[in-house]
C-alpha cells in the first residue's frame, strides 16, 4: 500500500515494523467495524408483537432473523393492542377474559395483568393522556376510564349501538368516535360530559375509523362493502361527503407516517389500498394475502407488517416494490400487530 511504502523511506526498520503493525491493526479494526456495526444496530431493533386471537397468545417476532422467539400467554381472545403514553407498556385487550395484559415493548416481558376491564375489544388513549377508552364488542357499550399514568378508574359506561367495533379520539381529546359493526352506525361521545353527541347511519358493517390530522374528516372502513366512507365531522352532525372505492372487505387503517397517506386492508379482496387523504383517492394497491387485518408500518416506511388472519401468518411487504418479502407462521387467527419501531401515526 502507498502509505506503508512511503513510511519505509523515513523510519528505521524497527520503527517501520511497529508502524506497519499498528496500521494493519487499525485497518483490520475498521473493516471489522464496517462489517459488525449494521448487525449491532439491527440487533437493537425492538420486537414485533402479533396477537393470536384464537390461541390466547402473543407471538414475538425478531425483526433481524424474522423468526418467532417466544409466545406469551394472555387472556382469552386478545384482539387489539395499544401503547401507554409513556411508551413503557404495550397493553393487550383480552376481550373474553375481561382483562388487560401489560407487556414491555422492548423486552417482551409481561409486566402485569389488570382485571375487571369488561369486554375490552378495542382500546385507545386520548392524546392528552387523561382518558382510556374501550369498546365492548359483545356487550354493546363504550367504557371511559380515567388514567393517572399508572392505574385505570372507570368513569362512565356509555350504552352505544349494536357491536361497537373500533375507536378514534380527535386531536383535541374532546370526542371519541366508535363504529357499530352490526347496527351500521357511527356514534360520537363527548369526553367532557361522557354523553352521546350524535348517532349516524353508515354503510354495511363499519369497522376501523381513521381521523385526518386537522380533525375535519373521518374515514370509515366498510367490511360489508367495498370501500371507505368519508365524513366531515366539523358541524353539529356528521356529513357523508364521499365514498372511496377500494376493494371488498375494507377493514383496518394504518397511517403511512407522512401526514398524507393511510393504508386500508381489504380483508375479502386480499389487497391493501393506499389512500391519499388530502385528495381522497386511492393512489396505490399492494398485495394482502389471506385475509389482511391489522397492520403496522416500520419507522422508515419501507415495510408493511400485516396480520394474514386466515393463514395464521405475519406477512412482511416491501412498500416500494409491492412485493411480499416473507411470511412468518404464528398462531391461530392473528389480529393486532405492533412494534415500537413504527412510523408516525398520521
Amino acid at each position: 500500500m502507498k502509505i506503508l511504502s512511503t513510511l519505509s523511506t523515513h523510519f528505521s526498520r524497527s520503527a517501520r515494523s511497529q508502524i506497519h503493525s499498528g496500521l494493519r491493526l487499525t485497518l483490520l479494526a475498521g473493516i471489522c467495524t464496517a462489517l459488525i456495526t449494521p448487525a449491532v444496530v439491527n440487533a437493537q431493533a425492538n420486537p414485533i408483537f402479533i396477537l393470536n386471537s384464537l390461541d390466547a397468545t402473543i407471538s414475538v417476532i425478531d425483526p433481524v432473523s424474522w423468526k418467532e422467539t417466544k409466545r406469551i400467554a394472555t387472556g382469552k381472545e386478545p384482539h387489539h393492542l395499544y401503547m401507554t403514553p409513556d411508551q413503557k407498556s404495550l397493553i393487550v385487550a383480552n376481550a373474553l377474559s375481561d382483562s388487560l395484559t401489560f407487556v414491555d415493548p422492548k423486552t417482551a416481558e409481561v409486566q402485569r395483568t389488570v382485571r375487571n376491564i369488561i369486554d375490552p375489544y378495542q382500546l385507545r388513549f386520548s392524546p392528552d393522556m387523561k382518558w382510556f377508552v374501550t369498546a365492548a364488542n359483545r356487550l354493546n357499550h363504550v367504557d371511559i376510564y380515567r388514567w393517572d399514568g399508572t392505574d385505570l378508574t372507570l368513569s362512565k359506561r356509555v350504552p352505544s349501538g349494536k357491536t361497537p367495533s373500533h375507536l378514534w379520539i380527535n386531536a383535541t381529546s374532546t370526542t371519541v368516535y366508535s363504529t357499530m359493526q352490526d347496527s351500521d352506525e357511527l356514534v360520537a361521545i363527548d369526553l367532557a360530559t361522557q354523553t352521546l353527541k350524535w348517532r349516524s347511519k353508515t354503510g354495511a358493517m363499519p369497522a376501523d375509523v381513521f381521523g385526518t390530522p386537522d380533525d375535519r374528516f373521518l374515514l370509515i372502513g366498510l367490511t360489508g362493502a367495498d370501500g371507505v366512507e368519508v365524513y366531515d365531522v366539523t358541524g353539529v352532525s356528521p356529513k357523508l361527503v364521499q365514498t372511496i372505492k377500494t376493494a371488498k372487505g375494507a377493514h383496518s387503517f394504518r397511517a403511512v407516517g407522512d401526514k398524507r397517506h393511510v393504508y386500508v386492508s381489504n380483508r375479502v379482496a386480499n389487497t391493501i389500498s393506499k389512500i391519499d387523504y388530502q385528495t381522497m383517492t386511492v393512489v396505490d394497491t399492494l398485495p394482502g394475502p389471506s385475509g389482511p387485518d391489522d397492520m403496522d408500518v416500520s419507522n422508515d416506511g419501507r415495510l408493511l407488517l400485516v396480520a394474514s388472519r386466515w393463514a395464521g401468518k405475519l406477512t412482511v411487504i416491501d412498500t416500494a416494490t409491492r412485493q411480499v418479502l416473507r411470511q412468518i407462521k404464528v398462531g391461530k387467527s392473528p389480529h393486532g400487530v405492533w412494534t415500537l419501531d413504527h412510523a408516525a401515526r398520521q
